[in-house]
């Protein structure tokens, strides 16, 4: 009997099987994929003993509930190595954020440029920021010239996500890799 645990479902509960089946009557697939019919739940039960498998709810939401003839152990070990495939193709995006002072020097910049140009070879998504201290916030110009020249040299590699944003001192752009 398996364990329960609060925080998740063991692989052993995932399916209604056999006996725990509710319907009255069930669609019943045989282990080759051919369909039999809708059938009393014992008797489908009846005929997956018969073959030494497990009767197993597919589909509980159909009317009838769609039950396959399997082995019920396998079917849980292939659904698992599904879900392990799917996640494995999944791509993860990252946010990098790069912050700045109006007052960088043109070599500094220059770096910091090619930092960003490697964080979209990469496919990550790249926050620049532009932070003003003290009487730099009544020059927000030059934060915007920097984001707008730093938006035309990344134009092959990127596209900018939302345009130029503004919050309190700080003034930013994201850009986002194009495929």
């Amino acid at each position: 009997m398996a364990r329960f645990d609060n925080r998740r479902t063991y692989k052993k509960d995932l399916y209604t099987r056999n006996q725990n089946i509710r319907a009255a009557e069930v669609r019943v697939i045989d282990s080759d994929g051919t369909m039999i019919g809708v059938k009393p739940i014992a008797q489908a039960i009846a005929l997956a003993k018969e073959q030494e498998l497990d009767l197993v709810e597919i589909s509980p939401n159909a009317v009838p509930p769609v039950c396959k003839i399997l082995d019920y152990n396998r079917y849980v070990y292939e659904q698992g190595k599904k879900a392990a495939e799917a996640k494995k193709k999944q791509t993860k995006v990252t946010m990098k954020e790069l912050r700045i002072k109006s007052r960088i020097a043109p070599h500094d910049l220059d770096v910091k440029v090619r930092q960003i140009e490697d964080f979209l070879r990469k496919k990550d998504m790249v926050r620049f920021v532009v932070v003003f201290h003290g009487r730099e916030n009544q020059h927000k110009d030059i934060g915007m010239q920097i984001l707008n020249d730093t938006a035309k040299r990344l134009e092959p590699l990127a596209s900018v996500d939302g345009g130029l944003q503004q919050m309190g001192n700080r003034m930013s752009m994201t850009f986002v890799p194009k495929n």
